[in-house]
């Protein structure tokens, strides 16, 4: 694409701290980082999202992420880490290139990647269920 941002970081045309490249992705440190070591993984492939990104190209940023969170956890020496992939405004996806957040985690390291639960009835899962399956 163009005019995407990602897409240029990805490919090499705009500098960016990269921490793990191959062929098909690039790993950057997040500019604005919820923890010390945050950093995204980017296709070098344009693909606005979940629902546009082929699943071999999916699972291939899966595999990455698992291999930079080994490197962080040795490193870092991170106690925990989560994985974040939003998709739309709506869901908090502000730059639309596919990518995969890789945010480590300290104790008492602040951050909240948290959602309040809902309780739903047997009665609405059971029709969440049949609306989705059909």
């Amino acid at each position: 694409m163009e005019n995407c941002i990602f897409c240029k970081i990805a490919n090499g045309e705009i500098p960016s701290n990269t921490i793990y490249e191959d062929e098909n992705f690039r790993v950057i440190l997040d500019n604005g980082p919820a923890t010390k070591g945050h950093a995204l993984v980017l296709p070098k492939e344009h693909y606005a999202d979940l629902f546009e990104i082929p699943e071999d190209v999916a699972a291939g940023a899966v595999k990455v992420a698992k291999k930079v969170a080994g490197m962080m956890k040795d490193t870092l020496l991170c106690d925990g880490l989560n994985l974040v992939q939003n998709n739309g405004q709506v869901a908090g996806q502000t730059v639309m290139h596919y990518h995969l957040h890789i945010i480590p985690r300290y104790k008492d390291d602040g951050q909240t990647i948290l959602w309040k639960p809902t309780r739903p009835s047997a009665d609405e899962l059971a029709e969440i269920r049949k609306t989705i399956c059909g």
